[in-house]
Formats: structure tokens, C-alpha cells, sequence
């Protein structure tokens, strides 16, 4: 996969010299909407720095390759979500299967990745939907907006913006192989996602290496 001018991130981690691609497990990372605009240092008023770099260790397995960037300044959810898509296909004709590929994002990251499943149509990639907004607006550009895949969503109890997946009209029209939702009680409202905690990440884990 090509690189942008942007931070690009790749950890491969392999089982064995023997394990081959076709057995890797793929985790696409997408990140929430304060680091397009913003250095890996600069902090949130509220939410203090965003641990993009921790998060990405902690999802590191010996059998995973973590695939993150950088988004740029005000990156067209709808176009970045066809690049992922055509990322995965790119890992489809090498021989990965589906099932061990999983788009992972955060917020608006998980915005993005609701594009990347109605745009794949995919019933067998894996979804981890953390603190994302629902948004209309997906609706009323495209009626048939439909969510597909095995999708896990993640919500925080304190997060004023937190709506349940379920809930929506976009979960009712989907084709959601698997569905699970959760949610989680810290306290720091919007502001958990900022951080590398296990609360979110290893139920991410789990359902990334979960065999259906």
C-alpha cells in the first residue's frame, strides 16, 4: 500500500517466519476528527492529547498488521472511506480473506468506517464502531444508506453526543451479520477515546481476533 505525505503508520507482527499474509489479521485504524487539524501533541481544551500513537501499540498482536495514517485537515469522510475500501480490496486479491480484516475507528474515524461498510458491502469484514456520531446527513444524501459486516459498537455513558447504534434508523435497514454493543463508564465523556485505555480496546481486541 502506498504512502501518503502524512504520518503512516504500519506495524507488521508476525506469528511465526511461517505465518503467511493470507493469516495475518488486518486492522484498519481511523481516528477521530481533532487530529486532522491538529500535531500528535497538541492537546484538546478538554480532552488533553490524543494517544494516537499508544493506541496503535496497544492494538499490536504477533499475528496483526495495524495499518493507520494521519488524515489531513478537513478529509472528505465519503472519499476516505473508497480509499480504505480499495485498501481492502487491494489485501482481498493478495489472499487475505475477509474475516481477518477489521476497520477499527474513533468518533469521526467511526463516521468514516460506517462509509467503508456501506461502500464494501462486505457481510464478513469486522467493524469496531468507538463514540461515533450517527449523522443524518448519509441518510438523506442516500435513502439506502445500509450498515454490512460484523459490528461491534462502543459507546461511553458521560459522552453528551453518545447514541446507541441500535437505535438508529441505519441499524434497522442494515445487513449487520453480527452485532454487539457496549457500553462503557469512565467518566471522561467524549474524552476516553482520546486515550489508550483497555476499557475500549480490549473488547476492540477481542472482537478482531473473534472467530465467527
Amino acid at each position: 500500500m502506498k504512502t501518503s505525505a502524512t504520518f503512516l503508520f504500519s506495524f507488521l507482527f508476525l506469528l511465526s517466519n511461517f505465518l503467511t499474509a493470507q493469516q495475518q489479521q488486518y486492522i484498519f485504524f481511523l481516528h477521530n476528527k481533532f487530529l486532522e487539524g491538529h500535531s500528535l501533541t497538541e492537546k484538546h481544551p478538554k480532552y488533553g492529547v490524543a494517544e494516537y500513537k499508544p493506541i496503535l501499540f496497544k492494538l499490536k498482536d504477533k499475528n496483526t498488521v495495524v495499518i493507520s495514517e494521519k488524515r489531513a485537515d478537513h478529509t472528505d469522510p465519503e472519499m476516505y472511506a473508497r480509499k480504505i475500501v480499495a485498501q481492502i480490496d487491494s489485501l482481498k486479491t493478495k489472499g487475505v480473506p475477509s474475516k481477518n480484516i477489521s476497520i477499527v475507528g474513533t468518533s469521526q474515524g467511526g463516521y468514516i468506517a460506517q462509509y467503508v461498510s456501506y461502500y464494501a458491502k462486505d457481510s464478513d469484514l469486522k467493524f469496531v464502531i468507538i463514540g461515533a456520531s450517527f449523522k443524518d446527513d448519509s441518510l438523506n444524501e442516500d435513502p439506502d444508506f445500509k450498515l454490512y459486516g460484523k459490528i461491534l459498537s462502543i459507546t461511553e455513558k458521560s459522552d453528551d453526543g453518545h447514541v446507541a447504534l441500535s437505535t438508529q434508523k441505519r441499524f434497522q435497514n442494515s445487513q449487520i451479520k453480527a452485532f454487539k454493543e457496549i457500553e462503557v463508564s469512565t467518566g471522561m465523556n467524549h474524552g476516553f477515546l482520546f486515550k489508550a485505555l483497555d476499557v475500549w480496546l480490549v473488547p476492540t481486541k477481542e472482537w478482531v481476533q473473534k472467530k465467527f
